[in-house]
């Protein structure tokens, strides 16, 4: 199968409103976020939404911001078309969207990035068996991909959107050492994370950001 990467941003909106069909589909509209928040996302600049296309339709999404205040990646959403799951799509389109966020980090002047993180959640925090089994299968794609969990850091997700509550979720973080950083360095990573996303692209109140970090 061959995939065509292409990155959707404020000029080029080519393929977003088929993107956001595939993420309202694979989202209940509970937890969804409004599509708002994928353009002011676009808006700050250190952001990329990666979509692999076959032909006209669309195979899969990624998006992700680079922190760079920290040299570390941020990946938020990872979807393949159901259509072609079990494919190895999910997988390649992880890979490209971790080789845009170093070409971020080296463009920002370091030799590669200090770690990708992203968030997924935790299985015994799901409503049914299915959802539990889903959590596992998320787990062991993250872990064959090189991701770790980072255990004893008690990450919170702020609200997507005015009226939801933060959850709990479990952190993964993929980095070039034997051992994950340090809980110090980890938190570094999330009020960056907390900054350039849930700030600025949700627009999450700052006192409800710095509540969540202290409790780290």
């Amino acid at each position: 199968m061959t995939i065509t990467w292409k990155e959707i941003t404020l000029r080029n909106q080519e393929g977003f409103k088929q993107a956001m069909a595939m993420y309202d589909q694979a989202f209940p509209i509970e937890i969804r976020e409004p599509h708002d928040v994928f353009q002011n996302s676009m808006r700050t600049g250190a952001y990329r939404f990666l979509v692999g296309m076959e032909g006209e339709e669309i195979l899969s999404f990624a998006t992700g911001h680079y922190l760079k205040e920290v040299n570390a990646g941020f990946i938020v959403y990872l979807l393949a078309n159901p259509l072609v799951r079990s494919r190895g799509i999910g997988g390649r389109t992880l890979l490209k969207l971790e080789e845009w966020l170093e070409e971020d980090a080296r463009s920002a002047g370091h030799d590669s990035i200090d770690a990708i993180i992203l968030e997924t959640e935790k299985p015994e925090l799901v409503h049914t068996e299915e959802e539990k089994a889903d959590c596992v299968k998320r787990f062991r794609f993250f872990n064959r991909h090189g991701y770790r969990e980072a255990e004893g850091v008690h990450y919170v997700q702020p609200p997507l959107f005015e009226g939801q509550i933060p959850v709990p979720l479990s952190l993964f973080v993929k980095n070039q050492q034997q051992s994950l950083p340090s809980r110090e360095r980890i938190a570094e990573y999330v009020q960056a994370m907390y900054r350039d996303k849930y700030s600025l692209a949700n627009g999450v109140d700052q006192a409800i950001l710095t509540d969540l970090l202290a409790k780290i």
